[in-house]
């Protein structure tokens, strides 16, 4: 395998490119990858009609999430058989900038649409399409500095729902769950670094950790969870991991390097993983946490996340089960200042306390209609929040 000869500073806090704002949420999953906010001083606690409505714009179908840095927030959705990148202000909702690519919707027992969520490093936002296309755009203004047929230049089988990870960008690669266990491009020009077989993927996206000082990735392919080498692509260990229609798509939770908990909808469960001497093994496992699509939190010892069509607590030492709530569906979620921050299936957003005891719900709002399986975002004291059809709501909830 060809090589970069820095592959960087594992950046699961911080890019390198340049600090971030107290609250900007770049990327899928936010700045440390979990799904997990360090924001405070937002507004838990909400009017009866709901936070407000800041502003509101129509994307496109598809369920792409936001990506949020610099005052400008970042989303996709599709069209016509066109995909197209929004680029907003984050005061007003005015539209910065837009980049259309050709791309068929492809419904398949959903709505279809993209699904990966862009990713924005420095002055650059990545993404890539369902059917292998990865963009790198300037983020001020736009304008395509490379583009990288990934599927047809490396032969790559799709997976039958379309690629649907997002970008990781680690030091001067772009890494991407697509053929057998990832590939990385070089972030300046689009060349390939290194790539695997030529396989279908999974669906989930890249989580990076260390082994020792060794920056790796961690994603769930086909059948399996991997532990990927960053500077060359190598494959340090595999779990078996079959689903059903082979959807492995939430992210897996990396927990200090060495322990993982993995999920998978259709009936599969939930299981966590421990690795010593570079060997993974089984800690527990059972069929308490299915999740389908949106990966869960980790807090204080507990996981929260989506059991098919309702939210669960599960102990992360035993993976007992220590609530249920069926009232959000197949919802997505994400954690601030202690928080819960919970989208329903249906638009109904949620904030609860993060609490083993039970789902307390702190504040409760009808947002959104349609069908929302988006995860929301909050950023510098606003949360975005889509549905399936496009509908993209800004709404505020900052210091008062």
């Amino acid at each position: 395998m060809k090589t970069v000869s820095a592959a960087g500073t594992l950046c699961i806090l911080l890019f390198a490119s340049g600090p971030l704002g107290a609250g900007d949420w770049p990327n899928w999953r936010g700045p440390a990858h979990d799904g997990i906010s360090s924001e405070t001083g937002w507004q838990s606690v909400w009017p009866s009609a709901g936070p407000r409505l800041l502003w509101k714009a129509r994307v496109g179908t598809g369920f792409a999430s936001a990506a949020v840095s610099g005052g400008r927030v970042y989303t996709l959705g599709n069209a016509g058989d066109q995909d197209t990148v929004f680029c907003f202000d984050v005061n007003t909702g005015d539209t910065v900038w837009t980049h259309s690519y050709k791309q068929k919707l492809a419904p398949k027992l959903y709505e279809g649409g993209p699904s990966a969520t862009p990713t924005v490093e420095g002055n650059r936002v990545y993404t890539f399409s369902k059917s292998g296309l990865v963009l790198c755009l300037d983020a001020a203004s736009g304008k395509v500095i490379w583009q990288k047929f990934v599927a047809a230049d490396l032969n790559l089988e799709e997976p039958t729902w379309g690629f649907a990870g997002s970008v990781l960008v680690q030091g001067d690669l772009v890494i991407l769950n697509a053929g057998d266990s990832g590939i990385a491009l070089n972030k300046q020009s689009g060349e390939v670094v290194w790539s695997s077989g030529a396989g279908p993927s999974g669906y989930s996206t890249p989580v990076p950790f260390l082994t020792g000082a060794e920056p790796c990735v961690a994603l769930m392919g086909k059948e399996d969870l991997l532990a990927v080498r960053v500077k060359d692509g190598s494959v340090l260990w595999r779990f078996p991991w079959k689903t059903q229609y082979d959807v492995n798509a939430a992210d897996p939770i990396v927990i200090g390097g060495d322990r993982f908990f993995i999920t998978s909808g259709y009936g599969h469960g939930c299981a966590l993983i421990q690795v010593s001497g570079g060997e993974p093994t089984l800690v527990w496992e059972n069929k308490n946490m299915s999740s389908q699509m949106s990966g869960g939190v980790l807090w204080q010892g507990h996981v929260y996340g989506i059991d098919d069509k309702q939210l669960r607590c599960l102990s992360l030492e035993t993976g007992e089960v220590k609530w249920t709530e069926k009232s959000v569906g197949k919802g997505s979620l994400m954690l601030a200042d202690g928080k819960l921050i919970v989208l329903g299936e249906k638009g109904e957003l949620y904030c609860a306390e993060t609490s083993p005891a039970g789902f307390k719900v702190i504040s409760r709002a009808q947002v959104l209609g349609g069908k929302c399986w988006t995860t929301p975002v909050l950023s510098n004291g606003r949360i975005y929040c889509r549905n399936a059809k496009g509908d993209f709501v800004c709404l505020d909830v900052g210091a008062k």
